[in-house]
């Protein structure tokens, strides 16, 4: 799994950090999204679904089946 959110579209609102805080975190700027770690350790991938669907913005795309990144 991986994940992305648009900090330009983010209310602040935090259940993303709140639900999952070791994959978001917010911004101590104005509070939008920070991903941690766009691509989700299997353990997380519960808590990173209910961040996404109890995002009041919408702004967080999970990408599922997707494989890890070697860069």
């Amino acid at each position: 799994m991986r994940v992305e959110a648009d900090g330009d579209r983010c209310f602040a609102v935090g259940n993303c950090a709140a639900l999952a805080p070791a994959v978001f975190d917010q911004s101590d700027e104005d509070g939008t999204v920070v991903v941690l770690d766009a691509t989700v350790p299997e353990a997380e991938h519960a808590a990173v679904r209910e961040a996404a669907l109890r995002c009041p913005a919408s702004v967080i795309t999970v990408h599922e089946n997707t494989p890890a990144r070697h860069d």
